[in-house]
C-alpha cells in the first residue's frame, strides 16, 4: 500500500528520508471521538511495507470538540523510531506495520 503524494509530507529521521500522511477529513468513528487518530508513514525513495500508527488522542478535526493535539513531526519522528526498533522495515515488501499507541484513549459517549 503506497501513500498517495498529494497531502503527504517529507521528513528526515536519523538521516533516512520519510514521507508521513494524516488523514484530513476524520473517519465517522473519528469524526464522533469513537477511535482515536491515525496516520502513516513509508519510506520516501523505496516504499515497501507501510507504518501505520494508531495515536492515543483524537482526531484533530472531530466534529465534537473534543481537545486534540496536532500529530507533530516530533511525533512522527518518535513513531518512526519505535516502530524500526520494534521490527519495521520500511523497505521490505509486506502488508502494513502496526504500531498502536492507543494506551489510554477514551472515547467519548
Amino acid at each position: 500500500m503506497a501513500l498517495v503524494r498529494k497531502g503527504s509530507r517529507r521528513i528526515v529521521v536519523d538521516g533516512t528520508a520519510y514521507r508521513w500522511r494524516l488523514r484530513g477529513r476524520p473517519t465517522y468513528f473519528q469524526g464522533l471521538a469513537w477511535s482515536p487518530c491515525t496516520f502513516a508513514v513509508e519510506h520516501a525513495d523505496t516504499p515497501g511495507m507501510t507504518l501505520v500508527v494508531t495515536t492515543h488522542q483524537p482526531h484533530p478535526s472531530n466534529w465534537i470538540g473534543r481537545d486534540a493535539e496536532p500529530v507533530l513531526p516530533s511525533g512522527v519522528a518518535a513513531a518512526v523510531r519505535l516502530a524500526l526498533h520494534a521490527g519495521w522495515t520500511p523497505t521490505a515488501p509486506g502488508s502494513a506495520f502496526h504500531l498502536d499507541q492507543v494506551a489510554d484513549f477514551t472515547a467519548s459517549l
